[in-house]
């Protein structure tokens, strides 16, 4: 009983581990991760406003956000430090994706239940342990996102900013934009005023913290209740300057999402789209956090905490969300000890919502455009960019074809397209199995063949090096073809090498096959050596062990390796040298081959 009261509490501790960090959870810990929840509060509160202003939806959604997803990401989050909740890549992502419902009670179903698909997919990857494919996925997917949802942030955010009039009903996203920007009727220069007075006060605040040290000035915090003071002040609001208007001081309530098929199935892959785009943002930051603070994380319990955040904040009014680059920077520089700094950064988030509310009614509309502004030049990683761009032609592709794709397609099909670039030019790159050719030396060394060294007319001994599956297919074949054209009349023997193979599938197995088939009806002995335990046991089963017999060689942890013991097999097949052949003698004393690495 005893026993399994330890490992039944010893797997609550592994789900929820934020129950775990309490284990040696001391006074100092707690008000360290009281001091960074209050801190990153003080920034969670301007910027979920924003974001949700982002995302085509009223502030309190942003704020339901902010308090909902950060606790329930905190409680199952595998790092210690990383801050769930409205992230400015997702809203956008997501005002993209809503775009298709007509008004605006329609786009806050659409965003709740968007969550709500958005968390049970991620769960369904962890539930299939699928988090860890995340590393087959290039960064420079989260870079050509970033790059172009930062540069739809601007054009989006430019009717706040500039206070024009939207424009478009359901055309695509980027042709309502330009419709905005070029039929929105003229600039409100009050609105641009405000807008861009908070630009440079964000700014000159930065700059002054940045020059003092002072890490905890909650600048953007500062700057929107000195606009919102300002518009309180002299009554911009009644001037035209658009306001946030009235947020409500409660908590969000629990209710069940609106669960419209028809918009469901409409919603499938803008959903896909951002649960993949979450886990990557999460897992990136997850990892960097953990790089520097030397914790273990377990991806996919962040894949889990990712999906139950979403996926419980569904059913309190949430819009979907992720690990958030900008607080979790925030929490950990403010000396965040566990998840629990996260937990109190929510409880703040609603304490400052139910006590403070009436007063954002005077928030600038223009204002929280000017932080998005500035958030979306930060959110992107401008020397990540430069440096994927040059290193290869890879990584400028797919950083190419995602930001494009985002910008001129669909935002949620960028990141499609990205992870499709990611996979086939990965396999492509598996793919490339290498052909080595082989001699036997005068000296009886069996080594790599150089351009001068004179070919056997009897014998040829080639390597393979690489993926034996079916992405190496089309290279299989051509090195295949290269190695039937070039089996002289008088070969008798070919000796293939595939101790450098790895994860031999149906594909080329069956290649393999065919190939040696072919070969032997030319009358020329196949032997195969290097041959793994794993890799003999799928030959045997085909018919390749009736057409080798016993000129199979596994694999050998002894002085003579396989391939020596191959070479001196086919000479046995061979016979008589040719009169001239400089290898003679190393036939003749076969004891003396040996093979050169």
């Amino acid at each position: 009983m005893t026993t399994m009261t330890h490992t039944g509490a010893g797997g609550l501790l592994r789900f929820v581990p934020a129950l775990g960090a309490l284990r040696g959870y001391t006074r100092a810990d707690a008000r360290a991760d009281l001091f960074a929840g209050v801190t990153v509060a003080a920034v969670a509160v301007p910027q979920a406003m924003a974001y949700a202003l982002a995302a085509g939806l009223p502030a309190q959604y942003g704020l339901y956000t902010a308090i909902v997803m950060t606790a329930v990401g905190a409680l199952f989050d595998s790092s210690r430090q990383l801050i769930n909740g409205p992230t400015n890549a997702i809203s956008i992502a997501v005002l993209s994706v809503i775009s298709v419902a007509p008004g605006i009670d329609d786009k806050i179903a659409a965003a709740v239940l968007l969550a709500f698909m958005v968390g049970a997919i991620q769960l369904a990857i962890t539930a299939a342990r699928l988090g860890d494919l995340s590393r087959y996925i290039s960064h420079s997917v989260i870079v050509g996102f970033t790059l172009g949802a930062a540069t739809l942030l601007v054009l989006d955010q430019s009717k706040n900013l500039l206070g024009l009039s939207a424009q478009g009903g359901h055309e695509p996203f980027v042709y309502r934009l330009w419709l905005t920007l070029s039929h929105g009727g003229p600039i409100h220069w009050t609105t641009a005023g405000v807008g861009f007075g908070t630009i440079a006060l964000l700014l000159a605040l930065r700059a002054f913290k940045n020059r003092h040290g002072l890490v905890l000035l909650p600048e953007l915090l500062v700057t929107v209740i000195v606009m919102a003071a300002l518009v309180a002040g002299f009554g911009l609001d009644r001037h035209g300057v658009a306001v946030v208007g009235t947020i409500p001081s409660d908590l969000p309530q629990p209710r069940l999402p609106e669960l419209d098929h028809e918009l469901m199935r409409t919603l499938s892959s803008g959903a896909l789209a951002i649960a993949i785009l979450g886990l990557l943002e999460a897992i990136a930051m997850a990892k960097a956090i953990a790089a520097q603070t030397r914790q273990k994380l377990d991806v996919n319990q962040q894949c889990l905490s990712e999906g139950l955040a979403n996926f419980t904040g569904s059913f309190f009014q949430c819009m979907p969300g992720s690990g958030s680059l900008t607080r979790s920077a925030i929490n950990q520089q403010a000396g965040a000890v566990s998840q629990w700094a996260g937990v109190v950064s929510a409880a703040v988030v609603a304490l400052i919502m139910v006590a403070f509310a009436p007063f954002a009614q005077f928030i600038p509309r223009a204002a929280l455009a000017g932080i998005l502004v500035v958030s979306a030049w930060r959110m992107i990683d401008w020397p990540a960019l430069v440096y994927h761009v040059r290193i290869t032609r890879f990584d400028a592709a797919i950083v190419g074809a995602t930001a494009f794709s985002a910008v001129f397609i669909s935002i949620e099909f960028c990141v499609l397209i990205g992870v499709l670039m990611s996979f086939a030019l990965t396999v492509r790159r598996a793919g490339r199995i290498r052909l080595t050719e082989f001699v036997v030396a005068p000296d009886g060394a069996i080594r790599e063949r150089l351009p001068d060294d004179a070919r056997c007319e009897r014998l040829r001994i080639y390597g393979f090096d690489g993926e034996m599956f079916f992405g190496a297919s089309a290279a299989l074949e051509r090195h295949f073809a290269m190695i039937e054209r070039a089996l002289d009349q008088d070969c008798r023997a070919l000796v293939l090498r595939l101790k450098r193979t790895r994860n031999a599938d149906a594909v080329a197995i069956s290649m393999l096959e065919g190939f040696v088939a072919r070969v032997q009806d030319r009358g020329v002995a196949v032997l195969l050596c290097g041959v793994s335990a794993d890799l003999e046991r799928k030959l045997v089963s085909t018919r390749l062990g009736d057409l080798l017999g016993d000129r199979l060689f596994r694999e050998e942890r002894v002085r003579l390796t396989s391939t020596v013991l191959a070479v001196r097999r086919a000479y046995a097949i061979i016979g008589d040298p040719c009169p001239n052949c400089p290898r003679r003698d190393a036939m003749r004393a076969d004891r003396s081959l040996y093979y050169v690495v």
